[in-house]
Parts: C-alpha cells; structure tokens; sequence
C-alpha cells in the first residue's frame, strides 16, 4: 500500500492513486495537470520523511473541475448602538484526482 501525505493549500492531506480531494483553488498547467508536494511517503514498511529523498518524489494530479465552498455568513452587531454589518464569503476551491506517485 503506497500513498503519501502531500502539502496542498495550507493544509496536509493524505492521498493514494485514484483518491479525489477538494483543495484550495490551484492553477493547472496546459494539460489540466497539477504537482503536489509531499511531506511523507509510505510505501509497505519503509517510510519516507527526509526531505533530500522526498525531493525525489512526485505525486501528481489531474484537475477535475473547479467549485466553489458553502456560502458562509459573517454577522456583526453592536447592542443599543443600532450598528449591525452583515457580509459573505464562498471559498474558491479545486476537485482534483490524484494519478500517480513516483
């Protein structure tokens, strides 16, 4: 069993060939292909955290569509003053498939 733990929108996610993870909106290349950077491989027992043989490793991924995040509400409000603000906010967001880790 292979998969790695790759750095991807200021968050770590864990990912295999073929899993699909939501992250923060990337720029893909002309072919619709992204590269992640890992942080750590497993493959079997070895495990792989130094970041010489880490910069040997690859994992790519192919962009699926580009979405957009729940809408979120930002209220405010300031009693017996009558101030009150309201203001939203959607995520950019980026479906990806990752297809391979070398």
């Amino acid at each position: 069993m292979v998969y790695a733990i790759v750095r991807a929108g200021g968050r770590q996610e864990k990912v295999e060939v073929g899993t699909i993870v939501v992250l923060d909106r990337i720029k893909a290349d002309k072919d619709g292909n992204i590269q992640l950077a890992p942080v750590l491989l497993v493959d079997g027992d070895i495990i792989t955290h130094d970041a010489a043989a880490l910069a040997k490793v690859t994992v790519t991924a192919e962009v699926i569509t580009d979405l957009r995040g729940p809408k979120i509400v930002i209220q405010k409000f300031k009693n017996k003053t009558g101030y009150k603000k309201r203001q939203g906010f959607r995520a950019d967001l980026t479906r990806v498939k990752v297809t391979g880790i070398k």
